[in-house]
């Protein structure tokens, strides 16, 4: 499925999951080198495999 914009892509995936019961999370992203655009980005179920780096939990 094609989109216009990144996000209506995501915005369009979030509320799938919402309705189908499960939680996503954005994965991996793909650049164009010419420009540096964007021009693939994954949406997964947040169970899909392990996160490529593992977040940080710092105090305020």
């Amino acid at each position: 499925m094609k989109f216009d914009t990144l996000q209506q892509g995501i915005s369009f995936y979030d509320n799938y999951a919402r309705l189908s019961d499960f939680d996503t999370r954005l994965c991996s992203t793909k650049k164009k080198k010419s420009d540096g655009k964007i021009f693939l980005k994954y949406c997964v179920c947040n169970k899909e495999g392990l996160r490529e780096t593992p977040r940080l939990h710092t105090e305020c």
